[in-house]
């Protein structure tokens, strides 16, 4: 489970940084065309939601290395079962804010799949906000094994008592 949870934290790291690149050079293109006196009008719109698939790749993966939405201080009082129980219920709260984004995200999805781009009408936006509920869904996968890991430790600190 660890090697998967590894491969998909990796691939959402290349798609988060294959989409930040995409944004600058966006933003790059813009202002040089701008310059020239050219207008390229698709480009705010591709490097606004490039920025989006980049936002929310990072924030599932910032969760699975619990650097995102981390209020850490009763977990730094706490030792021993408290904290794990604590963790466990931080993270059942995870789950559910979660569950919920992920069903929300799978509704604007579906409701937005046929729109299209202002600038490119060939774009679908549903390719836009497909990043909602795989944002929600990896974080639940996430969260799911930091509650395994969580209670395995809980086992092993039963077994040495």
């Amino acid at each position: 489970m660890k090697k998967t949870i590894q491969a998909l934290e990796k691939a959402q790291i290349t798609i988060g940084i294959i989409f930040l690149c995409t944004f600058f050079f966006v933003i790059v293109l813009q202002i040089v065309t701008r310059q020239l006196g050219i207008s390229i009008i698709w480009t705010e719109e591709a490097a606004n939601y490039s920025f989006i698939w980049a936002v929310f790749m990072g924030a599932a993966v910032m969760v699975n290395r619990r650097e995102h939405f981390n209020f850490d201080f009763l977990q730094q009082k706490l030792k021993g079962k408290k904290r794990i129980f604590l963790s466990l219920f931080n993270d059942s709260v995870l789950i559910i804010f979660n569950v919920c984004i992920f069903l929300l995200g799978l509704q604007v999805v579906n409701e937005f799949w046929n729109y299209t781009w202002s600038t490119l009408p060939e774009m679908k936006m549903g390719y836009v906000w497909i990043a909602i509920p795989i944002m929600a869904g990896t974080m639940l996968v996430y969260t799911l094994s930091h509650m395994v890991q969580h209670v395995q430790h809980l086992k092993a600190k039963e077994v040495h008592e």
